[in-house]
């Protein structure tokens, strides 16, 4: 088993601490068709990665899954700070960063993403009418130095975090060849949003 990418690639997996909508619930752990989330990433990722990481400053929650879970090396919540522990923590060239609330995310996705790494590029990311996609992205090792360098200084925004890197994009026609509706960017943020998830996996 490895990954479709002729680069040795990781998966890492990004759950940031607790949904305080869903009184201190993983959203990584929330149901959506009957399926936890982490479920359905994990069943992809098993397909397409030998090192599968997880980012989480709750281990105990996540001991039944086969992979290696880490937490994050700053005590700041945000998503730079999980990117950065997986980039760390990760023995390939290169991984494929994704969020724990995406349900929807496809394998064509993730597959078309990390087959547009080469050797000169540090990040690959799709962009779409709404922007870029940076928790649905490749990123090279080499990334790691600068998202260190904005977190000891506080500045989280991550795509000025790497706008010295060399990004590769994939546009919106590309994308929306493999996924039409652009259900892989789809994230649970709110109780609102997972009653449209199950709306969506039964419609």
């Amino acid at each position: 088993m490895t990954s479709k990418s002729k680069f040795a690639c990781t998966g890492v997996i990004l759950s940031g601490g607790l949904a305080n909508r869903y009184d201190g619930t993983e959203k990584a752990l929330l149901r959506v068709g009957g399926t936890r989330i982490l479920d359905r990433l994990y069943a992809i990722y098993h397909e397409l990665f030998d090192e599968i990481i997880l980012v989480t400053n709750n281990p105990e929650k996540f001991l039944e899954w086969d992979l290696l879970i880490v937490s994050d090396l700053f005590p700041i919540r945000s998503s730079l700070t999980g990117i950065h522990a997986g980039l760390f923590y990760m023995t390939n060239p290169y991984a494929f960063i994704s969020a724990c609330d995406t349900p929807f995310l496809k394998k064509e996705m993730i597959e078309t993403i990390i087959n547009k790494i080469e050797t000169q590029i540090d990040i690959v990311m799709p962009e779409t009418s709404a922007g870029f996609e940076p928790l649905c992205a490749a990123y090279s090792k080499r990334c790691l130095e600068a998202a260190q360098n904005h977190l000891e200084r506080k500045k989280l925004k991550i795509t000025k975090t790497f706008r010295k890197s060399h990004i590769k994009t994939i546009s919106e026609k590309t994308l929306r060849k493999i996924d039409p509706e652009l259900w892989s960017f789809f994230n649970i943020n709110t109780p609102e949003d997972l009653e449209r998830a199950e709306v969506m996996v039964n419609g």
